[in-house]
């Protein structure tokens, strides 16, 4: 069974072709034939093609929408150039996954799209304006491009979240706001943590009901969360992505009382501040230089620069304060999962913040700490480490491929 997987932002998508079925869900043999990345759309788009096997293609075409984008890909996809196995026409391509950021409350599993569940992520634009749109324009042009025949599905970034009890999804805010405007946690990156505790289970053995680990999904976006019978307790991310850990470009946790603060002190609007908290703040806001972790590691080795090492500083720190509440709320935990491109990537963010836990017997293996990176995957604690310590290179478009083929088998979800 082909699978397209699509995940549209405002002016991207980036797309694979995934190669799967029940057997092969069961067997882990899934393969990905195909993968893509096409950002500016509205202009001159860059556009990057990557067959299994073959060097990348790059190149610019003008794609004026997301319908464009997608009609650009299933002619290359189709196209004697492109080669892939099993792709040859647009009847090859048996099914779309979407990935969806906000499924609210309504949707807790990944469901068939129809125009039911479009009019609900439609009624939750409101609570997710910078995601649930560029969603579905992907939607919407997969219908026009596939037509009613080609099945698609909606996999939710909040839905792994949605086993979250009261007591950490609710705000101490009185309980009207929640009856009224459903101002509550919901939680993201969903589907990267989900699968991170699926790894994790297949690397150790563990059945999900033993399955009680800390994930850690550090990338421009950051979020940890509790995992504990191999279901979500806590996350750090809330109603929107602004909150829990110091980010790439977002605040993380504030008092909110600040909003107001420089609100009278800059004459600035909410829409400002919220840009502001949202995309200058974090990593970017502190050094003053750059949201990226690479470079930063680049100016202090080389240039000793003082704000650089407080933003990481600042960053190891949320993300140890995180962890150690987690560690409370879940009574202890077997494991500690770094993912996503800086816990996949950086050594050394790693080892700063298991130094810091070394009170709870954390002790990293520098060597396998060291060589975990670029897609790497195992254990870099010490085999006398109280708990243990992995880095799981995310897979989100693994999972939503094989929960699209669930869903049109009409089998039950994991």
């Amino acid at each position: 069974m082909n699978i397209l997987v699509l995940n549209c932002g405002s002016s991207s998508l980036k797309f694979q072709i995934i190669d799967t079925d029940l057997e092969k869900i069961e067997k882990g043999t899934d393969r990905e034939l195909a993968k893509g990345l096409i950002e500016r759309i509205g202009s001159e788009a860059l556009i990057t093609y990557k067959v299994e096997g073959k060097p990348p293609l790059k190149l610019t075409s003008p794609l004026r929408d997301h319908k464009a984008a997608l009609n650009h890909i299933i002619k290359w996809l189709t196209s004697g150039e492109a080669q892939i196995p099993g792709i040859e026409t647009l009847e090859d391509i048996h099914a779309i996954g979407h990935r969806t950021v906000h499924g609210g409350e309504e949707f807790k599993r990944s469901v068939r799209i129809d125009n039911e569940v479009i009019a609900k992520m439609e009624d939750n634009i409101e609570l997710a304006p910078l995601h649930n749109p560029a969603n579905l324009k992907g939607i919407y042009a997969a219908r026009e491009v596939f037509g009613p025949s080609v099945p698609q599905v909606g996999v939710f970034d909040t839905a792994f979240h949605s086993t979250m009890p009261e007591t950490a999804y609710l705000y101490p805010i009185p309980y009207q706001y929640y009856r009224r405007y459903k101002i509550r946690k919901y939680g993201f990156h969903g589907t990267s943590h989900r699968y991170i505790g699926y790894r994790y289970r297949m690397l150790t053995g563990k059945s999900r009901e033993e399955t009680n680990i800390i994930t850690l999904h550090l990338g421009n976006g950051a979020s940890a969360c509790a995992i504990k019978n191999g279901k979500s307790i806590d996350t750090s991310m809330g109603f929107t992505p602004l909150e829990g850990l110091m980010m790439g470009t977002r605040c993380g946790d504030i008092d909110a009382t600040i909003i107001d603060f420089l609100a009278h002190k800059e004459g600035a609007s909410l829409d400002e501040i919220f840009n502001m908290l949202n995309k200058r703040s974090g990593l970017l806001g502190i050094s003053g230089l750059t949201n990226d972790m690479r470079d930063l590691e680049v100016e202090i080795d080389e240039h000793k620069d003082r704000r650089a090492q407080l933003a990481i500083d600042m960053f190891c720190g949320k993300i140890t304060k995180y962890i150690g509440a987690y560690m409370a709320a879940m009574n202890g935990a077997d494991a500690i999962c770094f993912s996503a491109g800086i816990g996949e990537n950086a050594p050394e963010i790693r080892a700063k913040v298991c130094e810091t836990l070394g009170f709870l017997g954390i002790q990293i293996d520098k060597k396998a700490n060291n060589k975990m990176i670029r897609g790497k995957e195992g254990l870099i604690s010490t085999p006398d480490s109280k708990i243990q310590v992995f880095v799981i290179p995310t897979n989100e478009e693994l999972v939503l491929a094989r929960d699209t083929c669930r869903v049109v088998q009409n089998v039950p979800m994991p």
